[in-house]
């Protein structure tokens, strides 16, 4: 592998063959000659919101505004598995992982513990699941035209607009006009 991913984000294009990820925006938070971890950026969970999630948890909110908060389908992986991607200025607690630009993944409940009583970071999402990738498939869908790449912005990762608008911002953020792509590309 000749280049590493890590901390950049991937947008599907129309070449990308599984529907799961059809207009996908996925923040790389982990990619080696291994494999490649990320979360899918716009795909909330239809009808869940995070007061269910504290509500499993056993965990009361502060204030009831923070449970209209939409849940993310982070992908098809582990999908009982929550994640908080969120900024730095909180600390994430045991087993987070930092990441580029100032960023911190938590698979820890004690981030939310701290949102649900005020000490919230300045942005964050929670995420059920992962898209995940073996050794050199994710290079193998680039090679493909599945996926374009992109620095990662906090105003994409963090956006509060539908799927289909964020998929479109991330796309222009490049320079690509989505009513542009074609299903069909080729090499020169």
């Amino acid at each position: 592998m000749d280049f590493d991913l890590t901390g950049k984000m991937l947008i599907s294009t129309p070449a990308m063959g599984d529907p799961r990820f059809a207009h996908s925006v996925i923040l790389l938070c982990a990619h080696s000659p291994k494999g490649a971890f990320g979360l899918v950026l716009n795909r909330p969970i239809p009808h869940l919101r995070l007061a269910e999630i504290l509500r499993q948890l056993d965990i009361a909110p502060a204030d009831d505004r923070i449970g209209e908060r939409p849940v993310l389908a982070g992908g098809p992986v582990e999908t009982a598995r929550g994640f908080v991607l969120h900024t730095d200025d909180v600390p994430g607690g045991e087993g987070s992982q930092p990441l580029e630009g100032g960023r911190v993944l938590t698979a820890s409940t004690d981030i939310l513990t701290g949102i649900a009583r005020g000490a919230e970071p300045r942005r964050w999402l929670l995420a059920l699941g992962y898209a995940g990738w073996g050794g050199g498939q994710l290079e193998e869908e680039i090679a493909a035209n599945a996926w374009l790449t992109c620095d990662a912005q906090d105003e994409l990762i963090f956006a509060e607009a539908t799927a289909e608008a964020q998929w479109q911002a991330a796309l222009q953020s490049i320079g690509i006009d989505p009513l542009r792509l074609s299903a069909v590309a080729g090499r020169a």
